[in-house]
């Protein structure tokens, strides 16, 4: 059981960086383009492993039950 709460655990972390990354992206829209785009893209990335976890969470319930 520790591997799950590991995984819901790192979830969660990345979940957290993806909000404070579209933030930071929304507040430097207008001011610096480029750090905008760099913290969209970044954000884009996270969002890419947190659907990944998610893929594998959805794999390990259904085996699990």
């Amino acid at each position: 059981m520790t591997r799950i709460n590991q995984l819901h655990r790192y979830k969660n972390h990345l979940e957290e960086r993806y909000r404070k990354l579209v933030e930071r992206a929304n507040d430097y829209k207008y001011v610096d383009e480029c750090k905008s785009d760099r913290s969209a893209f970044k954000a884009m990335k996270v969002l890419e492993k947190i659907n990944r976890l998610k893929y594998l969470d959805k794999d390990i319930s259904n085996s699990i039950a």
